[in-house]
């Protein structure tokens, strides 16, 4: 049963397969159905046919054998032994006068049904069939003349209960037998639709699981998929062919953008910073004005830096270089050097001594330099940025943890994205660009590593950073 419902709830109503399914077998049970039930009517209507024809031949023969009967007897003797004559176990004959008096019968003494079909009889009738409890009778009625003498009203019966009852256990069996088909055709139709919507499910699947750097693998291959399908597919690739093209051709003007512009940025930076040491010759708005062009300058150079890593990491030259270090010295290192240039305070919390790990020195003082940065521009002045070392399961964990304004949970997933910021507004004071994080991700993963964020609002933020321990 549990089984049941589950399947029941992984079924989607809404889905192609489902319709199409429910669609097919609703018409194949109308078309069946509508087949199944003029048969039916038709059967019956032959088998009713065939009594009333016999009941009727029966009528129209025995004004002729009572004249014979007569001949030899009584009428009222030539009439019984017509009628018995034609009688037989299931066919019932009687004739009444004008007072209702039975002039003849052959019925069967003690029978209830006989009794009350004899009083439903009262007048000639065309020949229809009686339901009398659960017994079934054909009737017709006519008047009966003999010599020109109306004798009085001719009744013949016959007793097909026993047929109807065959006809309505054949029915029975019909229903049943119909309704086991229809669950078969059903399943059938399910499994058929099912898998020739299997290739619309790989194109699915494919859209949902592509990334940038798949772009060029990417392909659809539906060989045996129907005509209209494989087109899809073509186009499909088509378009997967295209942005890939426009993706590297992005990556590359990003590159080479980064790289040409970083150069003549530095030698600008530098020539800024010569200038400003010259203090003798230079006004207090000349310094001002050097000093936001040095700042914008050694700015810009660091966000060309940042293109220009993750343009090598999505062509694969990103260098990362893993050897064996003491986690807690470099953290150590890298909050001193933050300390030097905030006047926040920056605690460290280690739960052993020594934590080592297999990673790239330089770009993991980037990523905590990065997290850092990020925990001071967001967080309250007032509280300190706590950066937390543990070891588990042969991973060294890293928490940066701030108490600030925190990332709504709907953005929590989009923050590592490029040049994403939670709030434009925030970020004019703050500075930044949306590539800081980014970056983060990018130097994480390429050295085998993780990192997520947990933050909630009004509380702070703690990101974690897992890397492989090389203990």
């Amino acid at each position: 049963m549990q089984k049941i419902k589950q399947i029941w709830q992984k079924i989607d109503p809404f889905s192609l397969q489902v319709r199409l399914t429910i669609g097919i077998t609703a018409a194949f049970a109308i078309g069946v159905g509508s087949i199944a039930l003029w048969t039916t009517w038709k059967m019956q209507q032959i088998l009713i046919d065939g009594h009333k024809q016999n009941i009727e031949q029966i009528a129209r023969r025995l004004p002729g054998d009572v004249e014979v009967y007569s001949e030899m007897f009584s009428l009222e003797i030539g009439l019984q032994k017509a009628i018995a004559n034609r009688s037989t176990d299931k066919t019932l004959i009687w004739v009444k006068d004008k007072d209702g008096t039975n002039l003849g019968e052959n019925l069967v003494p003690n029978d209830v049904a006989y009794t009350k079909l004899i009083s439903l009889m009262r007048s000639p009738l065309r020949t229809r069939v009686y339901k009398i409890g659960d017994r079934y009778f054909v009737v017709c009625g006519k008047f009966l003349q003999v010599r020109g003498q109306q004798l009085g009203l001719l009744f013949v019966a016959q007793d097909i209960s026993y047929e109807q009852q065959m006809f309505s256990s054949l029915v029975q069996s019909l229903e049943i037998v119909s309704l086991i088909a229809l669950i078969i055709i059903t399943i059938a139709i399910a499994i058929y639709i099912k898998k020739s919507l299997q290739p619309l499910r790989r194109i699915s699947q494919l859209a949902e699981t592509i990334s940038i750097n798949d772009l060029s693998q990417a392909r659809l291959h539906l060989n045996r998929a129907p005509t209209e399908v494989k087109e899809l597919a073509r186009i499909c690739d088509m378009m997967l062919d295209r942005l890939s093209e426009a993706w590297e051709q992005q990556r590359q003007f990003v590159g080479n953008v980064s790289h040409e512009l970083r150069t003549p940025l530095t030698i600008v930076h530098g020539y800024l910073q010569s200038v400003l040491k010259r203090e003798t010759n230079l006004t207090p708005p000349q310094r001002e004005a050097l000093e936001t062009a040095a700042t914008e300058a050694e700015s810009t150079i660091r966000l060309l830096q940042d293109l220009l890593d993750l343009a090598r990491a999505d062509a694969g030259y990103l260098h990362i270089h893993l050897e064996s270090l003491v986690l807690n010295d470099l953290v150590v290192e890298v909050a001193a050097m933050a300390m030097q240039h905030t006047d926040r305070i920056i605690t460290l919390e280690a739960a052993y001594e020594q934590i080592l790990v297999e990673t790239d020195r330089s770009r993991l003082k980037q990523v905590l330099i990065n997290l850092i940065d990020n925990a001071v521009k967001y967080s309250d002045s007032h509280f300190a940025i706590a950066v937390v070392l543990d070891l588990k399961a042969q991973s060294a964990i890293i928490h940066v943890c701030d108490r600030g304004l925190g990332i709504p949970l709907s953005q929590q997933h989009l923050i590592f994205e490029r040049f994403y910021r939670v709030d434009e507004v925030r970020n004019r004071f703050t500075g930044g660009c949306g590539l800081g994080l980014s970056i983060v991700k990018t130097l994480v993963d390429s050295m085998g590593g993780s990192v997520t964020v947990r933050s909630k609002l009004g509380e702070g933020s703690t990101f974690t950073v897992t890397l492989p321990s090389a203990g």
